[in-house]
């Protein structure tokens, strides 16, 4: 069974998503180094974290998301939640209202 590369947790098939560590707006590619399968609340959490700038810069490694401190937290909360588990935020609808 494939576990979740920022929590560890095993995916399922409910709420999975598929995340590009080298984005693709800078030409991440969609192949099995790039993308990768995680759940839907992991993915989130890495895009309301981190822009696209900095995970292109930095963050474009599973070693580099795991040292982050809000990351850490993240993964200490969400380890006690079911593999299906998905709850939706509108910190993510606000600050893309922000933008424009």
């Amino acid at each position: 069974m494939d576990l979740c590369k920022i929590c560890g947790r095993p995916l399922g098939t409910e709420n999975v998503d598929k995340h590009h560590l080298m984005p693709k707006t800078f030409k991440g590619k969609s192949d099995s180094e790039n993308l990768h399968s995680l759940h839907k609340i992991c993915h989130r959490k890495l895009h309301s974290v981190f822009t696209e700038r900095e995970m292109q810069h930095y963050y474009h490694t599973f070693e580099r998301i795991l040292e982050h401190e809000e990351i850490i937290k993240f993964v200490k909360w969400v380890a006690k939640k079911e593999p299906g588990y998905y709850s939706g935020s509108n910190e993510t609808n606000v600050r893309h209202g922000k933008r424009r």
